[in-house]
């Protein structure tokens, strides 16, 4: 296993055209690659931001007949590089609903794990804003864990950041590396990314990898970007600001048993009723 490793973040501003999407983000994952990046991370629905619930249900296809999972995972192949899908609109399995799929793709564009998000954010914000992910998507029952060529992976989706408990137990689980890919909106952004995200690396002596949507999509949303990646100490190394592209990151995997050293609450953690 090497010491270290380059990440690479793309935030981007996704729309409503799967094709117009991908046309957008699919070079810049070669871009990543050649300026070094060895595990690149995508955004929370990164095949598109569809407002419109019907259309979103029309447009949706099931996992086989997702093109854009099949245009990442080539893309991943052609670039060498791992690839985390921060997550796919697909039809679920067994339901009439959708899934938030997260996915993570080796170098030879194999998917080595999927995630479906599990909590969902049902909310009406103060500005207008109105989300109702439970009317059109399925939650997940299951967290996931997989082998990266660096160390064991903690997957989750946006909201998820929330629940410190999912993160608690990915890490118990032996995730080194937590991913957030995500669509913040701006006030909640704001109000409480930043904080979070390092507060979910404290508590668990985890690299988080926090790629982010940005800027206003097509129908009026508008997130919040700054893709971030924290290291385990909490200190945030890299920050993509409220623009689409890339951020880079050196990521020093003995950072994490370092921390752990330093403050070892994972071993000292207590079953209570």
């Amino acid at each position: 296993m090497a010491d270290t490793f380059t990440a690479a973040l793309i935030q981007a501003t996704s729309g409503r055209d799967p094709a117009a999407t991908m046309d957008a983000v699919l070079p810049q994952i070669s871009d990543a690659a050649a300026k070094g990046a060895a595990f690149v991370m995508l955004p929370e629905t990164v095949g598109m931001m569809e407002p419109d619930p019907e259309l979103l249900r029309e447009k949706a296809r099931s996992e086989a007949q997702t093109p854009a999972l099949d245009q990442l995972r080539t893309a991943a192949a052609d670039a060498g590089v791992w690839l985390l899908i921060g997550s796919l609109v697909v039809q679920a399995e067994s339901s009439d609903k959708l899934a938030n799929r997260s996915f993570l793709v080796d170098a030879a564009g194999e998917i080595k794990a999927r995630y479906d998000k599990i909590h969902l954010f049902d909310v009406e914000l103060a500005s207008g804003e109105r989300y109702r992910e439970s009317a059109n998507y399925r939650p997940g029952a299951n967290s996931v864990t997989a082998d990266t060529p660096w160390g064991c992976l903690g997957m989750s989706v946006c909201y998820d950041l929330r629940f410190p408990h999912l993160y608690r137990a990915l890490a118990r689980r032996g995730a080194v590396f937590l991913t957030v890919p995500s669509a913040f909106t701006r006030p909640t952004g704001k109000a409480h990314w930043h904080t979070l995200l390092r507060a979910r690396a404290i508590e668990n002596g985890c690299y988080v990898f926090a790629p982010a949507q940005c800027g206003e999509h097509e129908g009026g949303r508008q997130t919040f970007g700054h893709s971030l990646v924290v290291d385990p100490w909490g200190e945030v190394i890299a920050d993509g600001g409220d623009a689409p592209g890339i951020v880079m990151a050196e990521v020093d995997i003995a950072r994490v048993a370092a921390v752990r050293a330093q403050i070892p609450a994972l071993q000292h953690d207590r079953e209570f009723s």
